[in-house]
């Protein structure tokens, strides 16, 4: 029987992020505390999709109190996609009714956000839809200055794990080609790069025409080794975001259309492995150029989403949490949370949608930004001044075996 208390479901979409349970213990208690009952949905909209409303756990606050400190989702997650059609999207409100649920916090990424969004519009009012924040990647359209909860501790682990390899690399005269998440935008592997000090970080955002010839990508990795060798350094990091591989060349990546893809049409990147095929490629060019150097690749990922959250992010998340509840307490409905200045903003569900596309808003690394720009100056890159240097440059050439004229035909450019 449904309670006659209110009631407010919370569930989790998309991948894990540090994080996520304290936002779930803070949002809980609020409810509680204001007169609500709480359940959790467990793995998404997966279960309501399919009509289940059996797959819920009461959440009580002794349950919840101390999950703060911990990484994952008590409640489990998933990728299910309620949007394919209007019939998904029914059965979900018609099991939430089920459930006596009238108030819904949904915690994800841009996916999540544009569900949240839909089930709120489908229902026409009969339930109170509100969105928090979360993705290690940083790409939600918030703004500029206030990360997506998950970031910071990801980032603070992925500088731990780099900063091993850096002294690796060093140890053992070899470079390391790190892969880190960001299927659209390189917030996290621009973070982890320029706070370990990464011989240098590449992300999508820096190619501003596309698609990216997979020849480029080596080329400039190749470039990075050479100018490194010339420093008297036969060792390195490079620190890469995934989503280089969606604007490479599809003709540059045989197979590449046998790849799956998850619910809501995105390549599964995991099965893609940047860093070996990055490693094979630079390996052989370098090889054709003379010169042999050991790389070994290495993906950075699942290791970051389920790490116990630092204090920033369990701080961060206890606001977040808090915030949703108070906000379908008072009436609110159809928002993402976000805290600007101290003060909580609810940021409504349209100004979130790009008109062209129809879908959440992405927020890229702005690489015309002082804090960009900084990172670039500490990376060791090909650049004019080199090709502007008749020293370096004959002294890079010699090392390609080539001319300087042959090395800036290829070299000069790439970026």
């Amino acid at each position: 029987m449904p309670s006659p208390r209110t009631i407010i479901g919370i569930l989790v979409g998309g991948g894990p992020a540090p994080g996520i349970n304290s936002v779930i213990s803070a949002a809980t208690i609020r409810g509680i505390l204001g007169g609500c009952d709480v359940l959790g949905i467990l793995d998404g909209f997966k279960w309501l999709m399919e009509g289940s409303g059996g797959k819920v756990r009461p959440l009580l606050i002794e349950d919840v109190s101390r999950l703060h400190f911990c990484g994952g989702s008590y409640i489990g997650t998933s990728r299910a996609n309620p949007t394919k059609t209007a019939e998904l999207l029914d059965r979900v409100l018609s099991t939430l009714a089920q459930l006596g649920l009238t108030r819904l916090i949904t915690i994800g990424g841009d996916d999540t956000a544009f569900s949240a969004f839909k089930v709120e519009e489908r229902s026409a009012g009969r339930i109170q839809v509100v969105h928090v924040p979360k993705t290690i990647d940083n790409d939600l359209d918030l703004p500029n200055g206030i990360p997506t909860f998950g970031f910071q501790t990801a980032r603070h682990v992925g500088v731990g794990i780099v900063k091993n390899l850096m002294v690796d690399a060093q140890a053992t005269a070899r470079w390391y080609f790190v892969v880190t998440m960001g299927r659209k935008a390189g917030h996290l592997a621009l973070g982890i790069g320029k706070a370990a000090g990464a011989t240098v970080t590449i992300i999508p955002e820096e190619f501003t025409e596309r698609p990216v010839k997979l020849r480029r990508l080596v080329d400039v990795l190749i470039g990075v080794i050479i100018k490194s060798l010339d420093g008297g350094r036969a060792d390195g990091v490079a620190v890469l975001a995934e989503g280089l591989i969606e604007i490479v060349d599809s003709q540059d990546l045989r197979g590449l259309e046998q790849i799956e893809r998850d619910e809501h049409g995105h390549l599964r990147l995991s099965e893609i492995d940047l860093g070996d095929l990055l490693r094979r490629e630079v390996t052989k060019g370098l090889k054709d150029l003379g010169l042999s150097v050991s790389i070994v690749s290495k993906n950075v990922g699942y290791e970051l989403r389920c790490a116990d959250p630092i204090p920033y992010d369990i701080e961060y998340t206890r606001d977040l949490g808090y915030c949703a509840s108070q906000y379908v307490l008072d009436g609110g409905t159809a928002a993402m949370v976000s805290i600007q200045d101290g003060r909580f903003t609810p940021i409504p569900f349209k100004q979130m949608l790009d008109p062209g596309t129809g879908r959440a808003k992405v927020r890229m690394v702005d690489i015309g930004s002082q804090s960009y720009q900084t990172a670039r100056q500490y990376m060791i890159r090909l650049t004019e001044e080199d090709f502007n240097d008749p020293d370096r440059l004959s002294r890079c050439a010699a090392l390609a075996g080539l001319s300087p004229a042959a090395f800036r035909t290829r070299f000069s450019g790439i970026g």
